[in-house]
């Protein structure tokens, strides 16, 4: 598998990456070690997870994997810190405590001595910016983690947390941020993507199959083995079943009869290929669904087809993002 820079910096990473926030529910041990077995295999090595996928679980299964079944130095390990608020004297949230000490608890749960990737997976009001990210720099200077990024921030926060850093010279600059993109959604290419490429930050891209919708299961129905048919996800999912998202299926199916391959594959290579995008993050049920994902790795898309893909998917630009 191809590999990419992360941002400016000296991090290289797998252009797809494998996530894991079904694991521990939807996903079970011995799936979960196929999964991860299969994409290190294809010579995948970033594998995102987050200390709020059940409960911690999910970081326990992959620290369980890296310790029994792939080498731990073979693996670009990204977890994220969900900064929610929570009851104690610390109050949850980015606060510096309440960060430093889940960052230990994802380190225990992982069973690991640093994480490569540390990511704020929110933004919080309620704690000052400069406490949140002088976290994260205690975080690099005491050797638990080796790079940081953000998650879910607008484009607004984005550029202000990375201007923070960057014009502070004893801060640990942040090299990432980790945001929903897909053809169904394309709302981060009004500020966030601008914002991340004025910065440096790599673009990991979540749900890049709009949570599921794109493969073209939810065309007529909710397969009874889909996600789409749990009770803990089908509002996940019902989310992007609209007449916009039917149309775009269409026209991902039509491209892929033409290509000769699976509207997943045209949808992830749409993705992998847009400016500023580091790599998508493939969150698969099952090992089958994660080998055709993968399948896009061979695939590049004409430029007939990016553009009708382009045009049938375009996001509402205006003022003042056309100035």
């Amino acid at each position: 598998m191809e590999q990419r820079q992360l941002g400016n910096s000296g991090l290289r990473v797998s252009r797809l990456a494998l996530g894991t926030m079904t694991w521990g529910l939807d996903v079970d041990a011995d799936e979960a070690a196929d999964q991860l077995t299969t994409f290190h295999d294809a010579g995948g090595t970033l594998i995102d997870t987050a200390d709020v996928y059940q409960r911690g679980h999910a970081e326990e299964l992959l620290g369980h994997l890296l310790t029994h079944h792939i080498p731990r130095d073979e693996i670009i390990l990204a977890t994220k810190a969900a900064a929610r608020r929570k009851p104690g004297p610390f109050g949850g949230g980015a606060s510096r405590g309440a960060l430093l000490a889940a960052l230990d608890d994802s380190l225990r749960r992982l069973g690991t001595d640093h994480i490569d990737l540390w990511q704020l997976q929110n933004w919080d009001p309620h704690v000052p910016l400069d406490e949140t990210l002088a976290a994260l720099d205690t975080a690099v200077t005491t050797g638990r983690v080796r790079y940081t990024g953000i998650a879910n921030y607008t484009g607004w926060q984005t550029a202000t947390a990375a201007a923070h850093q960057h014009h502070h010279p004893t801060r640990t600059p942040l090299i990432s941020t980790q945001t929903e993109y897909s053809l169904l959604e394309r709302g981060i290419e009004r500020e966030v993507i601008p914002a991340a490429q004025h910065h440096g930050l790599g673009i990991l891209a979540w749900a890049p199959l709009g949570r599921g919708v794109l493969t073209g299961k939810y065309r007529n129905t909710t397969p009874p083995d889909s996600r789409g048919a749990t009770t803990h996800l089908a509002g996940y999912v019902e989310h992007h079943r609209t007449e916009r998202a039917a149309r775009i299926v269409q026209a991902l199916l039509t491209a892929a009869e033409g290509l000769t391959t699976t509207p997943a594959q045209v949808a992830l290579a749409w993705v992998r290929d847009r400016p500023g995008i580091t790599a998508p993050v493939l969150g698969a049920r099952t090992t089958q669904q994660l080998k055709t994902a993968l399948g896009s790795e061979e695939l590049t898309l004409p430029p007939a087809i990016r553009a009708a893909l382009d045009d049938i998917s375009a996001p509402q630009h205006g003022y003042p993002e056309t100035q």
